[in-house]
């Protein structure tokens, strides 16, 4: 483990060529407006803490801002859930020119976005991946070290994976992040989230959640009844993890979870395949 990131850095925005801030925010207003847009009933989203639509619009913003998404874009959604990431984007993205791919384990949540979002927007589709989670999908066909996603490579401009890693160990996201460099044209990008453990963090009364060692070095775990309920790996871990797939890491961006000053809550790392790979 070789990389390590202050906490004061990577907090400016990195945004798309012709980006209008403005535009963005009035955009991003008038979504949190629409009424009409597809949202599940509370009891049906089981997955993510907090407002369905207000936290999918958050990352909006975050993809952005962060990640340099365009409306252009073609999106892989790895995680994608009950489509809460997906719902807003359904806003920013050029139903001429982009498309929108989500992926998840959970059947439920994939008949749910394929009814109410597929049906309105058919450039955003989904397909269920029956990978094993001991949480999510603890009867799944396919080891998670051995995933394949079901799409040709070098197809998605932008790769999104939110709440993915927290909830993985290091094989699993070293699987992912294989498929992510294969997958991925070159140049695109993969934004993704994690908790970057750092000796502070694990020292402060302000963290939340509060991790204590996991059984694996460099594992950091917040609840021992449930490891893979919230993961946390040593601040390093998952870039090398992405370095090692063939993954340039542009920048590093620390969530609020460690009781710092921040956008966002989990940690942001975004990376690139490099312009010269096929």
């Amino acid at each position: 483990m070789n990389a390590h990131f202050d906490l004061k850095a990577e907090r400016s925005e990195v945004a798309p060529e012709g980006f209008d801030s403005a535009r963005l925010t009035q955009l991003m207003n008038e979504i949190s407006r629409n009424d009409e847009l597809p949202c599940p009933a509370p009891e049906n989203v089981y997955v993510g803490d907090g407002d369905y639509r207000a936290i999918g619009l958050e990352y909006l913003g975050h993809y952005v801002r962060l990640g340099g998404l365009k409306s252009s874009d073609r999106v892989l959604d790895i995680g994608c859930g009950i489509g809460r990431m997906a719902v807003p984007l359904t806003q920013y993205l050029d139903p001429n020119h982009a498309f929108y791919e989500g992926v998840d384990p959970v059947n439920e949540g994939i008949e749910w976005c394929v009814q109410n979002i597929t049906s309105a927007y058919p450039n955003f589709r989904f397909c269920r991946v029956d990978v094993a989670h001991e949480l999510y999908n603890p009867g799944g066909a396919i080891p998670g070290h051995e995933v394949v996603l079901p799409f040709a490579g070098s197809r998605f401009d932008f790769v999104t994976m939110v709440s993915v890693a927290t909830h993985l160990p290091a094989s699993e996201i070293t699987a992912y992040a294989r498929e992510v460099m294969r997958l991925l044209v070159p140049g695109g990008r993969l934004f993704l989230t994690a908790f970057l453990v750092t000796p502070e963090d694990t020292a402060s009364d302000k963290a939340r959640p509060r991790f204590l060692k996991g059984e694996k070095a460099g594992t950091w775990i917040a609840d021992p009844a449930a490891p893979l309920g919230a993961i946390g790996f040593d601040n390093g871990i998952i870039q090398d993890i992405l370095k090692n797939a063939g993954l340039e890491i542009r920048r590093v961006s620390f969530g609020h979870w460690r009781g710092v000053e921040s956008t966002h809550y989990q940690d942001v790392i975004i990376a690139i395949k490099p312009e010269h790979v096929a």
